[in-house]
């Protein structure tokens, strides 16, 4: 019977899909079932006596390990975002269950983990987030999915290009996406913000230097301009910049030369140009703080960033790739964020906009090493903050709060024009009315059609 029983196992063991493997009490393994030769490529003959860490190569092997916590404690665990490296150096995500290996009278012997690999499940995670990417850009909102939609039409052409957007919300990351869309991918990106340095530090980082073009330069340095040859340059916060630098800047876009300080002969340059910046260029010509000329000559094609705060459905995405990037880096294993978290999140209303979340689940991830993310994990400012604002129903329902929350700003920010508001989120009237309705927004009696 035992030995039925035995066969029995063993046949159950080779023909599950999940690995299976056994150690004794100095981590050796004792068994490997055919499901874990296939996820990790090493034959059981050559894992059977070894000490799984070697044959795993796991984030759990040090620190984190599930079979030594269940060796150690006596009960099982489970985790569900590690993964191991097979025998070709490829990273597998996996999740894993581990258990005592007792013997008949009851005796510990050893362990034993199950592993499933989540290859395809990570697989089909990213075609999924591909279809809301830009290279590094991740959006549902629609306004972004209407620039993704341009972007590579827009990388194609070589015409300057004006990013506009709140300090925070990727002005950089767009312009990298269109310079690695572009046919310059394969030269230089480099990127200057232009409100940081005073005129003099700026013409001589951009343009380079001669030797003996003043006290201390002794040998000569190319500028930015020169770095990025048949590549591509950002001028990051462009309307910091003076009238004096901006008459430089439009002759050098002009003429598509530029002159190093201390130089008699001017460089040629073979540069696309992107400029950005957090404020309203149109406004600032139009109270003579911002050069007209320079204005059109950048302003060939303008992109404009929402805030997070317009686009809140993209949290719980933008969150989950935030943990994904720092357990790589951190080598980490947390699994996401309960609701609770994700629902003070939502009420937030994000002034320093993606970089602001970014930081906020950079700090979570100093207090949190495995697991999901809590309330407690995060800026106590922000939790105060929020859980005031949050309302009665956010932790549980976060995407339905942050909808209501979104709609209601677009409806104050419209006056109540139901038609404004529906073009505004992208969506169409009819739409609008059915979510109002079922997400019991209450609205006032006035439409901001009518005057009255």
């Amino acid at each position: 019977m035992d030995t039925f029983t035995q066969n029995t196992t063993e046949i159950i063991l080779e023909s599950i899909s999940d690995g299976v493997f056994t150690v004794d009490h100095e981590w050796k393994i004792m068994s490997f079932n055919h499901a874990a030769e296939k996820i990790t490529g090493i034959s059981r003959k050559d894992a059977i006596g070894r000490h799984c860490w070697n044959v795993f190569r796991s984030n759990m092997c040090q620190d984190e390990c599930a079979l030594k916590k269940t060796m150690q404690e006596g009960k099982s665990f489970f985790s569900s975002s590690t993964y191991i490296i097979n025998s070709r150096k490829k990273r597998i995500p996996t999740t894993v269950f581990t258990s005592l290996l007792k013997d008949k009278n009851g005796n510990i012997i050893g362990g034993v983990e199950t592993f499933r690999d989540h290859s395809l499940v990570e697989e089909l995670r990213k075609k999924l987030y591909d279809s809301f990417q830009m290279g590094d850009m991740i959006s549902r909102s629609q306004a972004m999915r209407n620039i993704f939609k341009i972007l590579p039409k827009v990388s194609q052409s070589d015409s300057t290009v004006l990013i506009r957007g709140e300090t925070g919300t990727g002005k950089e990351l767009i312009a990298k996406a269109i310079h690695d869309l572009s046919p310059r991918k394969d030269n230089p990106f480099v990127a200057i913000n232009c409100g940081a340095l005073p005129d003099t530090l700026l013409e001589s980082e951009l343009f380079g230097y001669k030797a003996g073009a003043f006290t201390h330069a002794t040998k000569n340095k190319p500028g930015l301009f020169a770095t990025a040859h048949k590549g591509t340059i950002l001028l990051d916060e462009i309307g910091d910049t003076s009238p004096s630098f901006q008459v430089k800047l439009l002759r050098i876009l002009e003429e598509k030369a530029f002159l190093p300080l201390g130089a008699v002969k001017k460089e040629k340059s073979d540069i696309r140009v992107i400029a950005a910046t957090n404020k309203n260029l149109s406004k600032m010509v139009d109270a003579n703080t911002f050069r007209q000329d320079l204005f059109y000559r950048i302003n060939v094609v303008q992109l404009k960033l929402p805030p997070l705060r317009q686009k809140m459905e993209d949290i719980p995405l933008l969150v989950d790739h935030f943990i994904a990037s720092l357990n790589k880096i951190r080598g980490k294993s947390v699994s996401g964020i309960d609701k609770t978290a994700l629902g003070i999140l939502m009420a937030h209303d994000y002034p320093g906009n993606i970089r602001e979340l970014e930081n906020i689940i950079e700090h979570a991830f100093v207090l949190c090493s495995k697991g999901d993310i809590t309330k407690e994990h995060l800026p106590s400012t922000l939790t105060r903050q929020s859980m005031i604002e949050i309302e009665d129903n956010a932790s549980q329902f976060p995407l339905k709060a942050a909808e209501i929350k979104v709609i209601k700003a677009f409806l104050r920010k419209n006056n109540y024009d139901r038609k404004a508001t529906a073009k505004d989120l992208g969506i169409d009237k009819s739409t609008l009315f059915r979510k109002i309705n079922k997400l019991g927004i209450k609205l006032p009696k006035i439409d901001g059609r009518f005057k009255r």
